[in-house]
């Protein structure tokens, strides 16, 4: 019998698979997301407060308000002009929504996680690319963009005056295609933001870019309607704020939301792409500056 066994040899041992980087990588994702994800639930009162109160104080100060002590908005007066101007502002106040939580979600987490908590070192120890770690925070600020659009349009869309109304037209197509678009582009220019400002000056992000772009964003105006300011016959404003991302963010919203003017889209939706991809870039190389420094 001993014989027997000494002839057999030792017994095989079973050799687990060695898990392939790309399998390593989805699974740290995953738990990125997940961990983003758990966070919001847990601030969920925090971040509807966050994400509602600017949209509803503009809703309710040019279509409560404004109507109610006489005061014309969107260029007439009337029920008929309010109207109109509310068509133009909910889709705008979508589209800002989307944009500062973009911002909050990205920008100002990453001054933090850059600053005094140190939290970015622990992300990038995952078993993931540096990339993707940058990336799992776009996809987690666009997320919760989704989730500011979702909350914010019902609101705008109810608070105003008796006899103002917006005169919405859900496009599902557009909705299904832009919104998820916005969402990234704006999450991408946090990302750029928030790698590009140091966590000392993140004051100075609000001041210098952010300020700027949501009032050259076209919230409160269509940019159709910018071809009247013009300098020797030549419409300087509506070609100046093509460089503006939050203006295809507001376009497509209206051309998602209403049936006011817009941009084609055709427009909208690749310059959108194309924003999503300079910002990425951009972010990235940023990104594994801060970090690898």
């Amino acid at each position: 019998m001993a014989a027997e066994t000494a002839a057999a040899g030792p017994a095989p041992i079973a050799i687990r698979p060695v898990r392939s980087s790309a399998s390593a990588s989805r699974t740290a994702l995953g738990a990125l997301l997940l961990r983003d994800l758990v966070v919001l639930r847990k601030h969920l009162v925090e971040f509807t407060v966050r994400t509602l109160v600017q949209p509803f104080l503009l809703c309710f100060v040019f279509l409560f308000v404004f109507p109610k002590i006489g005061q014309g908005v969107g260029g007439g007066r009337g029920p008929g002009a309010e109207s109109a101007f509310a068509t133009v502002l909910v889709p705008g106040v979508v589209g800002i929504s989307i944009m500062f939580q973009g911002i909050q979600a990205v920008a100002t987490q990453l001054a933090q996680e850059f600053g005094f908590t140190r939290e970015i070192e622990d992300r990038v120890q995952a078993p993931c690319p540096i990339w993707l770690v940058a990336g799992a925070k776009v996809l987690s600020g666009a997320v919760q963009g989704i989730l500011s659009a979702v909350i914010v349009l019902p609101i705008a869309s109810v608070v105003h005056a008796p006899g103002v109304e917006a005169h919405l037209a859900l496009h599902w197509w557009v909705v299904l295609t832009v919104v998820p678009l916005s969402c990234v582009a704006m999450s991408s220019l946090g990302l750029v933001l928030g790698t590009t400002f140091e966590p000392r000056n993140i004051g100075l992000m609000f001041g210098f870019v952010v300020l700027p772009i949501t009032f050259l964003g076209g919230t409160y105006y269509q940019w159709t309607r910018l071809a009247t300011v013009t300098v020797g016959g030549f419409p300087w404003l509506q070609a100046l704020v093509l460089v503006n991302p939050l203006v295809y963010v507001n376009e497509g919203m209206r051309a998602a939301f209403t049936d006011a003017s817009h941009l084609h889209l055709y427009v909208v939706e690749p310059v959108l792409v194309g924003f999503c991809v300079a910002f990425m870039a951009l972010g990235l190389r940023n990104f594994r500056r801060r970090v690898l420094s």
